[in-house]
């Protein structure tokens, strides 16, 4: 693509491809996870900071009264973080798998044309043995044969 086209995207290329888009999902999310490990270390030196301070006349849960809100403000920042970086793993997988399924839907296609064209067209069957003449004995019963003892009748005896 040129630079140069007013319709140019950088990242319309990392979007057509599965392992390009991994590989830029694990780059924000590896400057994403810096991130929370300093707003982590923020968060706890505002909490302890916030405790410590103290105003005349407090009693000693007054200060960590007024320092919830701040520190449960951080707190959703961080879980917000935590879920935006499980997101974006979650998202190249599904990327990936999109990839798969657009591949194994052309297979699928192609392999139930083949069995609609069988279903279409069977395979003729062979004609069936012609059955033994009334007057002949066949001794061979095989699988058409009596079925019990009791069935034989008198030529076992």
């Amino acid at each position: 693509m040129n630079s140069n086209d007013p319709n140019y995207s950088p990242l319309r290329d990392v979007a057509q491809n599965p392992e390009a888009t991994a590989r830029y999902l694990a780059d924000v999310q590896r400057v994403l996870l810096d991130i929370g490990k300093n707003l982590e270390t923020l968060a706890h030196e505002t909490r302890v900071h916030l405790r410590d301070t103290h105003v005349e006349g407090d009693r000693w849960y007054h200060a960590r009264l007024r320092a919830l809100p701040v520190e449960k403000a951080l707190g959703n920042v961080l879980k917000n973080l935590n879920n935006l970086t499980a997101g974006l793993e979650k998202s190249a997988y599904k990327r990936r798998a999109h990839d798969e399924a657009v591949v194994n839907t052309a297979k699928g296609r192609k392999e139930k044309e083949i069995e609609r064209q069988r279903k279409k067209n069977p395979p003729t069957l062979q004609a069936a043995p012609n059955p033994p003449q009334q007057g002949a004995q066949n001794k061979n019963y095989g699988y058409g044969g009596p079925t019990s003892i009791y069935d034989l009748g008198r030529e076992s005896a």
